[in-house]
């Protein structure tokens, strides 16, 4: 089992920015594809990024609506994920969810609670 836990949200105005943490425990996630979701108010959930595992090369993709202001990264030697949000806009407000992709699944496994991302305009 692994135990996602997010934190970063808050309130922010529009053009700011925010790091969002995502702390694994329970396994090491360095084989594990790495995901950030959104879900926000009245709108179904939503990848905006994700980071494969460090042996297919931390490769990352990204939603076309965050493409170049959010960066996904990830330390396997402290177990985490981040999510780097600049030029946040008010359409960015969401609960942001850290999520993991065990091989050889083809659906994220694990979830974390989420944490929550206000943009202010």
């Amino acid at each position: 089992q692994v135990q996602l836990v997010e934190s970063g949200g808050g309130l922010v105005q529009a053009g700011g920015s925010l790091r969002l943490s995502c702390a694994a425990s329970g396994r090491t996630i360095s084989l594990y594809t790495m995901g950030w979701f959104r879900q926000a108010p009245g709108k179904e959930r939503e990848l905006v990024a994700s980071i494969s595992s460090t042996w297919a090369d931390s490769t990352t993709n990204y939603a076309d609506s965050v493409k170049s202001r959010f960066p996904i990264s990830r330390a396997n030697a402290q177990n985490m994920v981040y999510l780097q949000l600049n030029s946040l806009k008010p359409e960015d407000t969401g609960i942001y969810h850290c999520a993991a992709r065990a091989p050889p699944a083809t659906t994220y496994n694990y979830w974390g609670q989420g944490t929550q991302v206000t943009v202010s305009s």
